[in-house]
């Protein structure tokens, strides 16, 4: 099927037409537009009788019915399971009653498909940015992980630290011993051996993103087989939460390709489709599926998790998911207008003042008027303060996820006075370029803590994909507050994290600005839902009912 042709099928009827219209339609060079209608007429789509001389008018006339034909031409594409090429036919300029066809057909081949084997089919709108653990900067990604590694232990959310790859563990002021478990098999069917655990903590430790994090570990070592050895002099407080992270999953490479432990192996990995399969040699208890595919979808396709064979209206109930907060990140080194404390201040205010209207955007968001940490950050308000004088327009980034909030940001901000500069970036580039915020005067940042918030906060601090990291590098009062974890208590570490949020409001660096919730519709005759890393369900838990 050709993307362009139907495109200009949807949008251009048979009549006079200009070849420049023509090929704005489809942005494409009018060189290349006038090479595709001399193609789609020899092959007896349409005919084109080009006008004399720029800019005249051209005659063109559909002899078949593309939109038509190509819907024909999907469903035969369905009807097979090539599940891969469908995905991608979605994405085309359909019109729309037609995407609502197919994509209603299409939903029909999702859920739960009990053959052979135990297969879950889950829709997705984006290709999953890594399987790297320690470059899982977005929840996706981190999901993905999650499934296809392991950790040497597990921190919850009641701070309670229990085995994973370790089955136990010494800790003493200055070292930690971890005793990790015999016969636990990587992917490739090799054997997990203490060096593989060192070499990963070293890989982290060495990692850009994560050194400042590892600075109070000075060496790791493998003293006896199964046993690995962390030292820390100076002391580290927050030890085994560090190694709990899931960015400190255990994994090999052979040959560029990256080996974990966990109970799905990745099996494709394509901008259309990521496979996981069962690991039958997984060291704990064996997926319930044996197969999980996550498939391309357009953003109008409507997720529910449901069983093959359910067909027709079904019964369905929603699981409530945790998706994290929004901040308003103000940046005073880009030598601007924010650079003055009272003009930060000022925008604090407008956002205090309207951040309640926020459900009006999306029912999903409430504002938040405390702060990042559920249950213990206080409520509070902003004083009325005088408009500042401005130079200049400040300039906001935002990504696709944030497009809603950031205009109405926009929006409360100009109607109060500051004008505003607005410019989209790529959602990878807002992950991995530190230069994106640091050249932005103001950006919207969405974040989700993993299981634990009292170490997720110290992370969201602390680690270099996090957009405070540049604020928090240039900031010596800061600096000296993250030093300071590594010799409080585990268990005192709220009280410093308020005291540490509570400066970031003071000088209206980091403004607290929404909460998000989702509610995910599934089947009723799907078992054991359990919402886990990151506000996901856990693969390795879920399974189905069978029709009986």
């Amino acid at each position: 099927m050709d993307r362009y042709l139907l495109l200009l099928y949807n949008h251009i009827e048979s009549g006079s037409i200009k070849i420049e219209n023509i090929a704005k339609q489809l942005m494409l060079s009018t060189k290349q537009t006038r090479r595709k209608l001399q193609q789609w007429q020899e092959e007896g789509w349409l005919s084109f009788q080009s006008g004399r001389g720029r800019g005249n008018t051209s005659s063109l006339q559909w002899k078949r019915n593309v939109e038509q034909e190509y819907e024909q031409l999907f469903l035969k594409y369905l009807r097979a399971d090539a599940i891969k090429e469908v995905s991608k036919l979605l994405l085309l300029g359909w019109s729309v009653e037609t995407k609502q066809r197919l994509m209603m057909a299409f939903q029909a081949k999702f859920g739960f498909h009990q053959e052979d084997q135990d297969r879950l089919m889950i829709p997705r709108f984006y290709p999953f940015l890594t399987v790297h653990p320690q470059q899982a900067a977005d929840i996706q990604s981190a999901n993905l992980v999650a499934n296809l590694y392991n950790r040497v232990v597990t921190l919850h959310a009641d701070n309670t630290i229990t085995p994973e790859l370790a089955h136990s563990w010494e800790y003493t002021d200055t070292s930690l011993l971890l005793y990790l478990r015999k016969d636990v098999a990587f992917h490739d069917g090799s054997i997990m051996r203490a060096e593989d655990v060192v070499d990963t903590f070293v890989r982290m430790k060495n990692d850009e993103h994560y050194e400042a994090l590892w600075e109070p570990i000075t060496t790791i070592t493998s003293p006896a087989p199964l046993v690995v050895k962390l030292e820390f002099p100076t002391g580290c407080t927050y030890v085994l939460q560090l190694i709990s992270l899931l960015t400190a999953s255990i994994f090999k490479e052979i040959n560029g390709r990256l080996l974990g432990t966990g109970g799905f192996y990745l099996a494709e990995d394509s901008p259309e489709k990521t496979v996981l399969c069962a690991f039958k040699q997984y060291f704990g208890h064996r997926p319930l599926l044996d197969r999980v595919e996550f498939i391309q979808v357009p953003r109008e396709f409507q997720v529910v998790y449901q069983g093959a064979h359910e067909s027709g209206k079904i019964d369905t109930f929603e699981v409530e998911s945790d998706s994290g907060f929004g901040v308003v990140v103000m940046n005073p080194y880009r030598k601007s207008d924010m650079e003055r404390k009272e003009v930060r201040e000022y925008i604090h205010t407008i956002i205090a003042q309207h951040r309640h209207e926020l459900s009006e955007v999306n029912s999903r968001i409430r504002g938040n008027h405390e702060g990042c940490l559920i249950g213990l950050s206080e409520s509070y308000r902003m004083e009325e303060r005088p408009k500042p004088k401005m130079t200049g327009p400040i300039k906001m980034r935002f990504v696709n996820y944030t497009s809603d909030t950031s205009h109405w940001l926009k929006d409360k901000l100009e109607h109060a006075g500051i004008e505003v500069e607005m410019e989209e970036v790529t959602f990878y580039d807002a992950i991995y370029n530190s230069q994106i915020h640091l050249d932005s005067d103001l950006f919207i940042h969405g974040e989700i803590f993993e299981l634990n918030q009292t170490f997720s906060y110290f992370f969201f601090l602390k680690n270099s994909f996090s957009p405070l990291n540049i604020l928090i590098e240039r900031d010596k009062h800061l600096q000296r507050e993250l030093e300071a974890y590594s010799k409080i208590p585990f268990e005192n570490w709220n009280k410093h994290h308020l005291r540490i949020e509570q400066y970031l409001q003071n000088v209206s660096l980091c403004v607290p600005l929404y909460y998000v919730k989702r509610q995910i519709p599934f089947s009723i005759n799907l078992m054991n839902i359990e919402i886990k890393h990151f506000g996901y369900v856990d693969l390795t838990k879920l399974w189905t009912k069978p029709c009986i």
